[in-house]
């Protein structure tokens, strides 16, 4: 049976899932709930900033509550991830949090942050329900993080992890870009230190989502050139294909455990045969893909008052028209027009 032939046969026989023609059932929605940020990462945006979206064409949080209950009890979303931007930046995280956790089926929730505001907030999420947290860090070199970030908040940065583990928002997982010239031999030791703290570290390649379109195939260091420096200190045993799913990262269980260390290759080894994703913008927008091209707009939807039957149609029929692939391993890929911060990791 193809693929196309399975999709439309469980589109039949169940019709509350957000699938597409290729038979994939999106279950974990990312939601961005700001794309403002207090640092100027190099491979996101230049040193002055964006143009932020404009506070009207944000979605409220009870918009963002009656999508997400929405996508929960009608459309079978059952992981939740809070991203920006910088998600600890809007005033309503704490009391959203709160309201997705009282949901029926309970969906598991996770924020995507830089951290630096983890240390006074990250006991007030795990308090409303958050399970457990994503933090970016590139380095453990405050001088390093500062060329990086343009800003010196590198301190913040490994108090916010430190309090995320103290209020049991576990496992941590820190994401790790590595950039030429910049820091691409630290991967070594910050997968020493990510094990010493009992934090799990994952190596994500470096993506074409920065709002300079600055992102060169070339200049990239790959999937490969991360392994083989972690294999000059460390032992590296594939955790096993049959335990991926749909996760992104391939992990590796380090000097024969228990810690692991992921490496997430979406430039050089794609992995949407697998996607069980959907992307819910800050102002409203379904994204099917991190790289599509197109978005489907729901705030307007949710403006005129449409009941939640006819905002469930529309998002079905967005994810239906879902692409086989993100085309990033393809020379000729387009670089989508918005930023990473503008539509959420």
């Amino acid at each position: 049976m193809s693929g196309r032939t399975r999709s439309q046969n469980a589109t039949r026989e169940g019709a509350h899932v957000l699938i597409d023609t290729y038979g994939r059932v999106a279950t974990d929605l990312r939601v961005s709930l700001t794309d403002r940020c207090n640092l100027r990462c190099t491979y996101c945006m230049p040193e002055e900033g964006l143009q932020w979206l404009a506070k009207p064409d944000l979605l409220t949080d009870d918009e963002i509550v009656r999508l997400v209950r929405i996508a929960v009890t009608e459309l079978g979303i059952t992981e939740v991830r809070f991203t920006g931007g910088e998600p600890l930046l809007r005033p309503g995280l704490v009391g959203i949090v709160e309201r997705v956790a009282a949901l029926e089926p309970r969906p598991r929730m996770s924020l995507t942050t830089n951290g630096i505001g983890l240390k006074r907030t990250a006991e007030a999420l795990r308090a409303a329900g958050l399970d457990r947290v994503n933090v970016s860090l590139d380095t453990l070199r405050p001088d390093v993080f500062k060329t990086l970030t343009r800003r010196d908040r590198h301190k913040d940065v490994i108090e916010g992890l430190a309090a995320a583990h103290e209020a049991g928002l576990t496992p941590v997982k820190i994401n790790s870009v590595l950039m030429p010239g910049l820091n691409e031999d630290e991967a070594p030791e910050l997968l020493a230190w990510a094990v010493e703290h009992d934090y799990e570290l994952r190596f994500i390649e470096q993506m074409p989502l920065d709002a300079q379109h600055g992102w060169k195939r070339d200049g990239m260091i790959t999937a490969g050139d991360i392994l083989a420096s972690l294999r000059t200190r460390f032992e590296l045993t594939p955790e096993g294909s049959d335990e991926r799913g749909s996760a992104p990262a391939e992990r590796w269980i380090v000097d024969g455990g228990p810690h692991r260390v992921g490496v997430i290759a979406s430039v050089t080894r794609p992995f949407c045969s697998a996607c069980d994703r959907t992307r819910l913008t800050a102002d409203g927008q379904v994204r099917t893909c991190l790289f599509a091209t197109e978005e489907t707009d729901l705030r307007a939807a949710l403006r005129s008052d449409a009941p939640d039957a006819e905002i469930a149609r529309i998002w079905k029929l967005a994810m239906w028209g879902k692409k086989a692939g993100s085309g990033l391993d393809d020379p000729t890929f387009l670089q989508p027009d918005r930023p990473m911060s503008a539509i959420g990791g």
